[in-house]
């Protein structure tokens, strides 16, 4: 096991009163709903990241963000120990729609 954890951002994107989820995929929890976000890369804010991650996921420019939570995840099985910090932003310049990889829930 890593004798440390890593640092991950989440990012709940609000959309018309919904949250965005993608499907993950080839990543911890494939097959699951979860936030856009990725791994917190060396000297990089959790802002920084959550519109680095936002881009390179589904191609949208975030301007705003806040840091609103973060949890503590350790996973014995896989031997695997993250600090996932949660960033908020709203996008309404467009509306999603769901799609087989994307999911909006209210």
């Amino acid at each position: 096991m890593d004798n440390h954890p890593k640092v991950g951002v989440g990012v709940i994107i609000l959309n018309d009163n919904r949250v965005l989820l993608l499907k993950r995929k080839n990543a911890h929890g494939d097959g699951t709903w979860a936030f856009v976000g990725g791994h917190l890369e060396f000297g990089e804010t959790p802002e920084e990241c959550a519109k680095r991650e936002v881009f390179e996921e589904i191609g949208l420019r975030i301007i705003k963000t806040k840091s609103v939570a973060f949890t503590n995840d350790l996973f014995r099985k896989e031997k695997k120990h993250y600090i996932t910090i949660f960033v908020l932003t709203k996008y309404n310049k467009k509306k999603f729609k769901s799609g087989s990889q994307t999911k909006l829930r209210s």
